[in-house]
């Protein structure tokens, strides 16, 4: 059997319709037992070695942190808080949805998550005001795509762990190309709200605009105070929990809406750049932030919801590990194949621009997301696409937010787009006309898309000057 049949195999049994996972494992399986070049428990060896991993573990916890604040009712103060600040602009719930979906990011980690959580809210509240569901469709399946992008993302965990690429330099590099998503996103629905002559949602109010205002200005100081603390000599962990006391306070005495959620990615990214924790510890820490914020200071979450929550992510992670774990002995494969380095001789031998090698890795991640779940996606790409990434000279972490991004673009599309899925049910709407609301909207995105390809700053701007 060669390495072509191997390939054949694989592109039958996934063109039949059998799950990736179990079409990795098994084209694998019948390669090692028609070729005899391994023992055949050297599968099942493989794909336990795949998920025995440390930065694996971050999995499971920042799936159940997201969970948690769902659980938790935190969606509700996500969506007041973005109202707050941006409800009184011309179409003013399309910008809340941008600006909730921002700080939903924050926690979730994940596209779907983000549609199926903040986005029921949204659709609700957007069709109660008069706007098309079509139009609101779209706005939410666009800014759910910033939940993988801006940290924490599991996805970026995923890819971390296949590229051997630090997770936490993948993180601070989402930060400013999900700025810059959302900002084109809300000219996007400024467009259309001069277009269609639409109004403000809430009347301008210098109270509630000004206590909005309060929260962010918190969220900056509060990290840049603990930093200059420490940099002056300040013992780090009591400095650490004397602050965060001491938000608390402020958040109790001020009222604040939402300054305790939009502490989580302040929280995990300001623990790794510092070294108090990994990536891992991190997703831990957000873990025991949520089920604070939920059982102790709100007090909404009860013990059935934290039940239910922990039955989820056991269900969702058991998926993403088998994967994984597939992925790990399909990769294997492919190197003892020599499939890999054939396919690295043969685009260098097509072209060894990076430039245009950037361009045709797009439009390869782009169909092949329309198609495969990112975790699939990213778990069979990234042992083909990382040897010739190497060679060219490409940073990977830039080049895995290049990855992370088609694949989020993906999920909008037909025929396997999860977040379609899930909006269609929320929304009420057919597949047909869920699809022809989110196609204006690939616009902005993969306007964003080309800017993060090749202006690289974009995505290493934060990740070096923090380094």
């Amino acid at each position: 059997m060669t390495a072509t049949s191997f390939k054949l195999l694989f592109l039958a049994m996934m063109g039949s319709g059998i799950p990736v996972a179990i079409a990795m494992a098994g084209s694998s399986l019948v390669y090692v037992m028609m070729t005899g070049i391994a023992p055949d428990f050297i599968i099942i060896h493989r794909m336990f070695a795949g998920i025995d991993s440390f930065p694996l573990l971050a999995v499971p916890f920042f799936i159940l942190a997201g969970n948690l604040m769902n659980s938790a009712g935190i969606t509700n103060r996500i969506y007041n808080f973005a109202l707050a600040l941006v409800g009184w602009l011309k179409g003013g719930l399309g910008h809340v949805n941008v600006v909730g979906s921002v700080v939903f990011s924050g926690m979730s980690g994940t596209a779907v998550a983000d549609a199926a959580g903040l986005g029921t809210i949204e659709i609700k509240a957007m069709k109660e005001h008069g706007y098309d569901v079509e139009f609101a469709v779209g706005v939410t399946a666009a800014s759910a795509t910033l939940g993988p992008i801006i940290p924490p993302s599991l996805p970026f965990v995923i890819y971390g762990m296949m590229a051997s690429v630090s997770i936490g330099q993948l993180f601070l590099a989402g930060i400013v190309p999900g700025v810059v998503m959302a900002a084109l996103m809300m000219l996007t629905v400024s467009y259309y709200a001069h277009r269609n002559g639409w109004g403000a949602d809430i009347v301008f109010q210098w109270r509630k605009v000004g206590g909005a205002l309060l929260e962010l200005a918190v969220i900056i100081v509060f990290p840049l105070a603990l930093w200059a603390l420490i940099s002056a000599g300040a013992p780090a962990r009591p400095t650490i929990i004397g602050g965060f006391v001491l938000l608390l306070v402020i958040e109790r005495v001020l009222k604040l809406q939402a300054v305790l959620a939009l502490m989580t990615p302040v929280l995990l990214i300001g623990g790794m750049t510092s070294g108090l924790f990994t990536a891992t510890e991190g997703a831990i820490a957000a873990c025991v932030w949520a089920l604070f914020l939920g059982l102790v200071w709100y007090r909404t979450l009860t013990w059935p919801m934290f039940l239910k929550a922990s039955l989820e992510t056991v269900e969702t992670t058991s998926t993403v590990l088998f994967i994984v774990a597939a992925a790990s002995v399909f990769g294997w494969m492919l190197t003892v194949s020599r499939t890999t380095e054939m396919i690295a001789e043969w685009v260098l031998a097509f072209t060894q621009d990076k430039h245009m090698f950037l361009l045709l890795a797009n439009l390869l991640m782009l169909f092949v997301g329309c198609f495969l779940e990112p975790t699939a996606a990213i778990t069979i790409l990234t042992p083909i696409l990382m040897p010739i990434v190497l060679k060219l000279g490409i940073d990977p972490v830039h080049f895995g937010l290049i990855m992370v991004l088609n694949l989020m673009i993906g999920l909008l599309h037909p025929p396997m787009g999860l977040v379609l899925f899930v909006l269609a049910r929320v929304a009420n709407l057919s597949f047909e006309r869920t699809t022809m609301a989110i196609l204006p909207w690939l616009v902005p995105l993969l306007l964003s898309l080309v800017l993060v390809t090749y202006v690289p700053a974009i995505s290493l701007w934060l990740p070096t000057l923090l380094k």
